[in-house]
Formats: structure tokens, sequence, C-alpha cells
């Protein structure tokens, strides 16, 4: 199955909360949202629930995604405990509205070695599930591709997460991916990294996107520059992997609708 959604409340939505999101959503035909936490985790946890009843009812599926202000690997343990509360606050609203993913940017390779940033994450990672299983909590902490070359998250280190850790999800950015590959992304090959450590679902973003050579500059309309997304849709229908795509361009539900006209293109039906 193949679900599209708006990174946050659709610019044509009537009122500004996230019910109100959802409901345009719907409204819209699409399939998901991703609830935007990005300036603090400030929903409660009564109206995540509410918030959850109401996407339940209208078969819209919840995701979230976390603070940017977020350091897994900081050289300070007051930012990296900071960081965890953060990321566990957004599993637990996630939790409640019944998200099964949140995606988190999980830190920066500051100059340091690649394999020993790793372990950092990797330890805080295990330390926040582990509190996350405590509490009751069932979604998954979602790792997102890095968009700047300084950035942890490579497809490669995400698969491996997945594999060493349970609960650790490969959330995939497939402009992050393109603006790092200095404007090159092979849809094949990212799609085998992370199906070899037994990925069945695909959880990603999508839009245009502006970039140098350190990598992410600004997002941009899926026309205007950035990876090609009926290379994707192909590739995702010739392997029947089942995706849900958050479109996070500046157009929101323009671009999520336009995602979705591509599918049906290519003969899937919503």
């Amino acid at each position: 199955m193949i679900k599209i959604g708006t990174a946050g409340i659709p610019h044509s939505a009537k009122g500004g909360s996230s019910i109100d999101g959802v409901k345009k959503v719907s409204e819209l035909g699409l399939q998901a949202m991703e609830i935007e936490f990005v300036q603090g985790v400030r929903m409660s946890n009564e109206t995540a629930r509410e918030l959850g009843k109401v996407a339940a009812d209208l078969n819209i599926s919840l995701s979230a995604h976390a603070p940017y202000y977020i350091n897994l690997s900081s050289k300070e343990s007051i930012k990296r405990k900071e960081s965890a509360k953060r990321i566990l606050d957004t599993l637990e609203r996630g939790n409640e509205m019944g998200a099964k993913i949140i995606a988190v940017h999980a830190g920066y390779y500051s100059g340091e070695d690649a394999e020993k940033i790793f372990e950092i994450i990797k330890e805080g990672c295990m330390q926040i599930l582990d509190k996350a299983k405590e509490m009751g909590i069932k979604t998954l902490l979602g790792l997102e591709s890095g968009g700047k070359l300084s950035a942890w998250g490579r497809t490669r280190e995400l698969a491996r997460m997945h594999k060493e850790v349970k609960g650790c999800y490969p959330y995939l950015d497939f402009a992050h991916i393109f603006a790092c590959n200095n404007g090159f992304i092979d849809y094949e090959k990212v799609l085998d990294k992370v199906q070899a450590v037994g990925i069945k679902h695909i959880y990603a973003h999508f839009s245009g996107i502006a970039f140098s050579e350190k990598g992410e500059r600004n997002h941009l309309p899926i026309m205007e520059g950035g990876p090609d997304f009926e290379g994707l849709a192909k590739e995702l229908l010739k392997r029947k992997l089942p995706a849900t795509i958050i479109c996070e361009s500046p157009l929101i539900e323009n671009d999520a609708l336009k995602m979705k006209s591509i599918f049906e293109k290519l003969g899937y039906k919503f």
C-alpha cells in the first residue's frame, strides 16, 4: 500500500490545528500527515489522543517530526540529555496519537570518526528506547537521512542501526540523499540497502531541494529541482514495496497531490 501525505497542516485547511489539518488531508484524498514538532513538543497527551481518534476515524496515518534542536552526538552531556528528552517526548505524543513512527535528525559528525559517532548515537538511541519500552511506547524511532554532509545519517548507517537496535527504523529523505550526493540518486541502490536489513515498509520524505557542496540549502517544489519523483514511484511499484511518503515541499498539499497523480498515471489505485 502506498500512502501520500503532508508535512504539517495543509495551507488550505480552514483552521490552524492539527485536527483541522487531518480533516483537510482527508478531504484532499491523501492518506497521511506528519505532525511537526520542529520548534518543540507543545502538544498535550490529551490533545494527541483526540487527534489520533479523528485520524483513525478518517483512516489517515499519522507520524511526527521531532524538534530540530537535537544532537545525540554532542560533546556536551547536557545537550545530549536535552536531545534525548525531546525525542522521548515526541515518541510519547506519537504513541498517544497512534503514530507508527517519528522522524529524528539524530546528530552530527563534528569532524569525528564516523564509527565513533555511530556508537555514540547508538548508545543514545538504546537508552531512549529502553525508557520508551518502560512507558509502553510502541511508536518507532525513525532516524532520518542527513541533509548536509556534516549531519549524521547516510543510508548505510540507518540500515545498520536498524539491524543493531530494535525499535530504530530508517526514515529516508530522498531530497537529502540527492543533495549529499551532489545532485544524484540511485533509487535501486538506496532501497536495496534498507531491504537487505529486512525493511518491508518505506517511510520517507520527498521534496525538491537546492544544495551546495556542503549538502542541503533549502527545500523546493518538486518541479523546481531535485530528485525525480516518477523514478521513485516506478521503483517502489516494481518491488511491490509499501511506502508512506510525506511531502516536504513548500507547496505542501499541491505537490502531495502531484505525487499522488504520478502514482495514478503509473496505474496505482489509491
